[in-house]
């Protein structure tokens, strides 16, 4: 009897098990003080720490780093170039300039700034005038350049998050703050600021910058922690508290993290320590699944065969706890039907890699080898067979993986 036949009887007798999606959650063994969390290790993925993490928030100076990657996005694509100057006008100097008395690189009234410096001044400073220069230079006004940073955070994968302003500064639409985001999308955009545009993401290491004769070293306290920590910035808001984005990296491995709702700084600062050092020191890194090797199988309706082997094309690896007990799994989801002619190469599917019941990766499967169109006598026995099986949204495929 067909394997695709017997699976389906075992379904309708109630013996077959479409288990359910787990939802990350933060291992029993570790608690953050944070009230939204979300932290991977950059190389595999791996969801190493996960709480509320797409609650949105206001993102407030955590704006910031959306105006950056737009810009640099912009110098990338050679829109515009580090030498390209723009005009300092009253709105940028009253609202983010010396009379706001917020963070300001103190950029000049009626000067002219380089894009260099601009970029500079928001990475260091964290500069609210040098944010509104280059919103107004790219897009004519801010409100225009907010629309721009919505654009391209969907763009990288924020699905959700909303950008009002440049800054995160409070405004009508949003009284705490520039918009709507969430840990996991912050973490997302720190990704895409470190690993696409790393030429320009050193600035927000660099220890001080002085512009207008005026010296400033950097507002990320956490870069003197000396564990590593390369970037990226900080945010407050009335009502939801203060929060983080960072990424640190050392011997080789790199951590990406977003926390928000703590309750002071002085939280904030502890709370980050406390949490990146437990990530860099309590997991090892294990292979699970070889670059191309078949992990598993998928079935083909009306196709000269009836299943097709489907592979990840890059290696499975897996950052996880070094002395837990919790068992690996892999399930494998794709959509009914496979129908032929299937090409190779096909994205069919996704692989979900489990801890326990913890959901730790997530990445796409395709297709082996292509697969023709079968006989006619063959597409109409699968034609009665997808029939039948269209009674099963999706197919979930569990796999023991080697401790």
């Amino acid at each position: 009897m067909p394997k695709r036949l017997i699976l389906l009887l075992l379904f309708l007798l109630g013996i077959g098990n479409v288990a359910a999606e787990a939802q990350p959650a933060t291992p029993g063994t570790f608690e953050t003080k944070a009230a939204q969390a979300f932290m991977i290790e950059a190389s595999t993925g791996t969801i190493l720490l996960a709480k509320s993490e797409d609650q949105p928030i206001s993102p407030a100076s955590l704006a910031k780093l959306m105006t950056l990657d737009v810009v640099f996005n912009a110098v990338g694509r050679g829109e515009i170039s580090l030498d390209t100057e723009y005009p300092v006008s009253e709105n940028a100097w009253r609202t983010g300039g010396a009379p706001s008395r917020a963070s300001t690189m103190f950029a000049a009234l009626k000067s002219r700034v380089r894009v260099g410096d601009l970029i500079q001044g928001v990475a260091v400073q964290q500069a609210n005038d040098g944010c509104i220069v280059l919103a107004e230079g790219m897009s004519v006004s801010e409100r225009e350049f907010a629309r721009r940073m919505t654009a391209r955070a969907r763009e990288i994968g924020m699905a959700r998050a909303t950008f009002t302003n440049s800054t995160g500064l409070p405004d009508a639409e949003n009284p705490t703050g520039g918009g709507k985001v969430s840990m996991r999308e912050l973490v997302t955009l720190a990704q895409d600021l470190q690993q696409k545009h790393q030429d320009l993401y050193k600035y927000f290491g660099q220890a001080d910058f002085t512009w207008n004769k005026i010296y400033q070293r950097n507002k990320n306290p956490l870069l003197l922690l000396n564990i590593g920590i390369d970037g990226l910035g900080l945010g407050f808001a009335d009502g939801e508290g203060f929060s983080i984005v960072a990424s640190v990296e050392r011997d080789g491995r790199r951590l990406f993290l977003a926390l928000g709702g703590l309750k002071s700084d002085k939280d904030r600062t502890e709370e980050t320590r406390r949490v990146l050092e437990w990530g860099l020191s309590n997991f090892k890194s294990q292979r699970i699944f070889a670059a191309g090797e078949v992990i598993g199988d998928a079935s083909v309706y009306g196709g000269a065969r009836s299943t097709v082997g489907l592979l990840a094309k890059t290696p499975v690896d897996v950052y996880v706890p070094a002395d837990t007990p919790d068992r690996l799994s892999a399930r494998i989801v794709y959509r009914w039907p496979l129908t032929a002619p299937v090409a190779e190469g096909y994205a069919a599917g996704t692989l979900r890699v489990f801890l326990g019941a913890r959901l730790v990766r997530e990445l796409p499967l395709y297709t082996k080898e292509s697969v023709a169109q079968g006989t006619l006598g063959r597409r109409a026995l699968d034609a009665f067979m997808e029939l039948t099986e269209s009674l099963l949204f999706s197919w979930l495929w569990d796999k023991p993986l080697p401790s």
